[in-house]
């Protein structure tokens, strides 16, 4: 995770949180991932390069389909593995998880 200690000016937050504030519920979402890819892309080089890298254009195989089709079964069966579990079995703890939802 990128964690920065410089804040913006009050009157930029304030305006910030006004503008927010008066945004439609349906921008919302459209908004919050905006503002976390200006958080993120600020001092990673890699994050910026893995964010702005082209979209995989290239048509998904028949392996690749049957894979992903065993995968949502496996998921719909219960049969999901938690990430702390996948942790554990690789020999890492939990301090050396990614945290994804977060974008670092």
């Amino acid at each position: 995770m990128v964690t920065r200690t410089r804040k913006a000016p009050i009157p930029v937050r304030k305006t910030l949180h006004r503008l927010v504030d008066e945004l439609k519920d349906s921008e919302l979402d459209a908004a919050r991932r905006y503002l976390e890819y200006l958080r993120n892309v600020g001092g990673d080089p890699v994050l910026q390069a893995l964010m702005e890298a082209p979209l995989d254009d290239e048509p998904e195989t028949k392996e690749e389909a049957a894979a992903v089709r065993e995968a949502r079964e496996q998921y719909a069966r219960g049969e999901a593995v938690p990430d702390e579990e996948v942790w554990k079995r690789l020999g890492h703890g939990l301090a050396h998880r990614v945290d994804t939802r977060r974008g670092s």
